[in-house]
């Protein structure tokens, strides 16, 4: 659950895969040869929704404004946003209000609840806003295997790394098994043998982006 406080150069992107004749037939489709273009781990403007709202704009306005950047702060990728709660947000301690936000074609249902301490008629509303599934997007999963196994890793058993296709964005129920995968070439990967090691890509749990998980 986040609060109104937002969460938490280089080679070519990814690539149809090219490898030798006795690979090509395994390789998944695209390589990863370098950091994403695109993807900002660490925040910053691109990520930003602007203009804001206006200081005299309704609440709900400024609340899916919040929401709107809330996704792009998880995501890292800057994308196409909207935002809309349906029933509006309802000013009540302790109520809850249903949202929607939309990434890049994907809809996110998300959970806005004012705080239990708030009071009628403050001009401060504090509240929280809670996504009820996961984002996968398709650049930051490749940037993150990059990071985790490939140029950026330091790692000296990993090479020819590649994915699935994967999409723009999917959203995705926390914990699940998105069905796509991964994998890089090892020299000891297959009973100790050359071979691919396999990683199915995972949502995290609430918090956490993804979780790469070896098929054993």
């Amino acid at each position: 659950m986040a609060t109104v406080t937002l969460l938490s150069a280089g080679c070519s992107s990814a690539e149809t895969a090219q490898g030798g004749a006795a690979n090509a037939a395994k390789a998944l489709p695209v390589a990863i040869t370098g950091p994403q273009p695109d993807v900002y781990m660490r925040g910053g403007d691109a990520l930003r929704v602007t203009p804001l709202p206006e200081v005299g704009a309704p609440f709900v306005q400024k609340v899916e404004h919040a929401l709107r950047e809330d996704v792009l702060s998880s995501a890292k990728v800057a994308g196409e946003t909207s935002a809309k709660c349906p029933a509006g947000v309802t000013q009540k301690a302790g109520a809850v209000s249903q949202c929607v936000v939309t990434y890049a074609g994907a809809e996110i249902p998300y959970e806005v609840k004012i705080s239990d301490s708030y009071k009628a008629g403050s001009s401060v509303i504090s509240y929280t806003k809670e996504p009820k599934q996961g984002l996968l997007v398709g650049k930051l999963v490749y940037q993150m295997i990059n990071e985790n196994y490939g140029s950026e890793s330091g790692r000296s058993d990993a090479s020819k790394l590649a994915c699935d296709e994967l999409p723009a964005a999917k959203a995705f129920d926390f914990g699940a098994d998105t069905g796509f995968k991964c994998h890089y070439w090892g020299e000891h990967a297959n009973k100790g043998e050359p071979g691919f090691t396999t990683l199915q890509i995972k949502i995290g749990t609430k918090g956490y982006a993804y979780s790469f998980e070896e098929v054993k």
